[in-house]
């Protein structure tokens, strides 16, 4: 089973704002500042073209009557576990895909819970019970199905693909449905006549490869619907980063800090909320021209306070705040619990200082709003950030 939330960050806005229903919805930067990306969009906000990854500014020109929102990761969150909790009442075994979709197998869960298909109906009214939200749920024999029918009729679908209904249910799908069809390979499959997942599965192998290469092979067995890949029930998020666009570009070493501490506290923040920490340092650095540099460390300890991130993340970038820049990101990898730390032999009592310091800002902050509360330090004199 595949469930997938539609429009999750759009809907949450909704479910908390009631005069946000119906109108489009719009997650993302603010569109005064002119520059980010769309984070997520209600189906109302589709209808004007709008989806996630456009930037704001298109948005904002196709759609200006918009709600638009700054994200609230600390409240998807929170709904994202009470999702997950759902789920792992029906079946030990799920592999997250994303903050709002999962794979679930069912196998062997029958005697207790009964057929498949009314697990993921219940599944779909729990959620709706406990989170006020709606599920899109797809049950297959396989991944790929089960992915395919989850989106087939969404919002709000619930769709099953039975052993014998793949190929009625697969062949006359248009080729763009299938997984690594990008625009350029589709451009490719129609130039040898073929269009629909039928034509496809009956294509000669040897000579579709010779257009597209090897990764033909594996089109060929999808339009099959042949997905013969494990299930990853132990699936690990593999890093969580934080990124600032500028409106201009900046040369102010001042301001570029001072984008750094607070990249820094909300990255910190996002890893407590999560009960996480991490070992690999990233900084991003990109100048006009998007030419962009990347400089990592690990370390045998692990960072989760915003002074060690900030302290370790300007060590890697100083050398490179020189120039006119134009984004700047920290990402933390080689992710663990809280439970899985080796602590640092020293300075015990001072991180824990911090720690409780930072604690009482996520509290304001979540109480007040970000942007309540500011380090000192974090005071730039220019407002560009």
């Amino acid at each position: 089973m595949h469930v997938d939330m539609d429009a999750f960050f759009a809907s949450v806005e909704q479910l908390d704002h009631p005069d946000f229903r119906g109108k489009p919805v719009i997650v993302g930067a603010d569109p005064s500042q002119g520059r980010g990306v769309v984070s997520a969009a209600s189906y109302e906000a589709r209808e004007f073209g709008i989806h996630s990854a456009m930037p704001i500014s298109q948005a904002f020109a196709a759609c200006p009557h918009g709600i638009f929102v700054q994200p609230r990761f600390k409240r998807y969150k929170e709904l994202s576990d009470k999702m997950f909790d759902i789920f792992r009442d029906f079946s030990p075994s799920v592999e997250p895909i994303s903050i709002d979709e999962a794979f679930i197998d069912l196998t062997g869960t029958e005697r207790l819970h009964g057929p498949a298909e009314d697990v993921g109906r219940k599944v779909k009214a729990r959620i709706l019970d406990e989170t006020g939200l709606v599920a899109s749920v797809g049950i297959a024999p396989n991944k790929f199905l089960a992915k395919l029918a989850s989106d087939f009729d969404k919002p709000d679908g619930f769709v099953v693909i039975h052993e014998d209904e793949v190929r009625q249910f697969l062949d006359p799908l248009p080729i763009g449905k299938l997984w690594g069809v990008g625009p350029s390979t589709e451009k490719a499959l129609r130039s040898l006549g073929i269009s629909t997942v039928e034509q496809l599965a009956t294509f000669d192998k040897a000579a579709l490869c010779r257009v597209i290469g090897d990764h033909g092979s594996q089109l060929i067995k999808l339009a099959r619907g042949e997905d013969d890949r494990d299930f990853q029930g132990d699936y690990r998020r593999k890093g969580i980063s934080i990124e600032q666009t500028y409106i201009r570009d900046v040369t102010d070493q001042s301001q570029l800090i001072a984008t750094m501490r607070r990249l820094s506290d909300k990255l910190a923040g996002r890893m407590r909320n999560e009960g996480i920490s991490g070992r690999t340092i990233t900084v991003k650095v990109r100048y006009t021209g998007f030419i962009t540099i990347s400089r990592s460390s690990t370390s045998p300890f692990v960072f989760h306070n915003a002074e060690e991130i900030f302290e370790e993340a300007m060590r890697l970038a100083k050398p490179e705040l020189e120039g006119a820049v134009r984004l700047l990101g920290i990402r933390i990898g080689n992710l663990c619990g809280r439970e899985g730390e080796q602590l640092r032999l020293f300075g015990g009592e001072n991180r824990s200082k911090i720690e409780r310091l930072e604690m009482a800002l996520d509290e304001i902050t979540s109480k007040f709003g970000d942007g309540s509360i500011e380090r000192a330090k974090n005071i730039s004199k220019s407002k560009e950030d």
